[in-house]
């Protein structure tokens, strides 16, 4: 027997397992493309017609009801991490519940979701990830009118908090900020590229077009950040973001972009965790979920906190202890549909709020998040009214 298949010899021990061992794939085989360096950067071919596309690719699917869509538009939320396991071993745990709670708040709305672990573009890691990422899956599902990114370390803490669809329908991207911070002020953080919406139209290509020639990493993303750090205020010096990179298209092209963009401040898309992780025990006091805003945050963001990685910005204990917090204070909402919540913020246990009833049909869904009614398909007005007898498939039709 080779003895290097010998289990016996194997260790258990997570510690002491080499993980080299199973990343083979990460060795350089240099066979990987080199773009020229002197060519502008470009996220794939020109595409110029693509609502044409969409529209007649609608038209040949329209009878099929997996993709109707009760008072709301077809959402695809988009996040994702490193294919690598995180360097912080505990980094994954909390991976695991953040994409925990962004599950849990799709299922609850009737939004589907799409969870990344491959770097499509070598050149374009980091910060500039999800460009690529976000253009494929527009251009692959054109079933989906908004794709909603939201990084890997935010998190929801309003389960009950419904976007206004109806506030962005002549709008194309919409993202956390301010109208004045960008446009008047060009401040860096005038908006923030952590949890936006994107509108799957030809417009959005365009947009990801301008956007993407900063990004690609070494001299290209280094010089673009001088540039970036010159122009807009109180950004310091690093390489180019793209978040900084939005804030200057828009304020140096206000006229072409401006107008299908909606900066919201109405409630938090993107909240910064620092101003909101503390005052989670006031919300529960005064407040109730379905706000969405200062008084109850429909996303916590911890900018800063880099669990997956070796070093942060902020201390190690104090990112831990706040993620903690935020995630039982979403999953409270959770789990009090089913009669338990949390001990406290703090703790992982949880303990009983109502009693068993011989009648649990009749238990009162306080924040309507069994069976809201922006989930209600009229299944009950469609019917299966032909039947393609070769493959037993059932075509289907919405009775109005």
């Amino acid at each position: 027997m080779d003895k290097n298949n010998d289990e016996s010899t194997l260790s258990n021990s997570y510690a002491e397992f080499d993980i080299t061992k199973i990343l083979a794939d990460d060795v350089d085989d240099g066979v990987e493309f080199k773009r020229d360096v002197n060519e502008v950067y470009s996220l794939g071919p020109k595409i110029l017609i693509w609502d044409e596309q969409r529209s007649e690719w609608s038209k040949r699917n329209q009878d099929f009801p997996n993709f109707i869509m009760a008072n709301k538009p077809r959402v695809l939320l988009v996040t994702g991490s490193s294919p690598k396991p995180c360097e912080n071993p505990i980094g994954d745990h909390y991976l695991l519940k953040s994409i925990k709670n962004k599950i849990d708040y799709c299922r609850l709305h009737g939004i589907e979701i799409f969870y990344n672990m491959a770097l499509l573009d070598a050149e374009m890691a980091g910060f500039w990830a999800k460009l690529p990422l976000i253009r494929k899956l527009l251009l692959s599902h054109p079933e989906v009118e908004f794709l909603w990114w939201m990084d890997s370390d935010a998190m929801f803490t309003d389960m009950a908090f419904e976007l206004p669809w109806e506030r962005y329908k002549d709008s194309n991207f919409v993202m956390h900020g301010w109208n004045e911070m960008v446009y008047d002020q060009k401040n860096w953080i005038g908006l923030n590229t952590g949890s936006f919406l994107l509108r799957n139209c030809q417009w959005s290509l365009d947009l990801l077009d301008t956007w993407a020639p900063m990004g690609p990493k070494g001299k290209i993303r280094d010089e673009a950040g001088k540039i970036l750090t010159r122009e807009l205020k109180g950004r310091p010096v690093f390489e180019a973001d793209d978040q900084s990179a939005m804030v200057y298209i828009l304020a140096t092209q206000k006229e072409k972009w401006g107008d299908k963009v909606y900066l919201e401040n109405g409630y938090y898309l993107h909240g910064y965790w620092g101003i909101l992780v503390d005052r989670y025990e006031e919300m529960i006091e005064h407040y109730h979920p379905g706000l969405g805003d200062h008084r109850w945050p429909l996303v916590t963001h911890f900018v800063g906190c880099k669990p997956c990685g070796k070093f942060g910005d902020y201390s190690v204990e104090r990112c831990l202890k706040q993620m903690d917090r935020a995630f039982n204070f979403g999953d409270n909402q959770i789990l009090k549909i089913y009669g338990f919540t949390h001990k406290s913020l703090a703790s992982r246990r949880v303990k009983r709020v109502r009693n068993e009833t011989s009648n649990p049909l009749e238990t009162l869904d306080t924040l309507g998040l069994l069976h809201p009614e922006f989930k209600a398909v009229k299944w009950a007005a469609s019917r299966c009214w032909a039947t393609l007898y070769d493959k037993g498939e059932c075509i289907w039709e919405v009775v109005n």
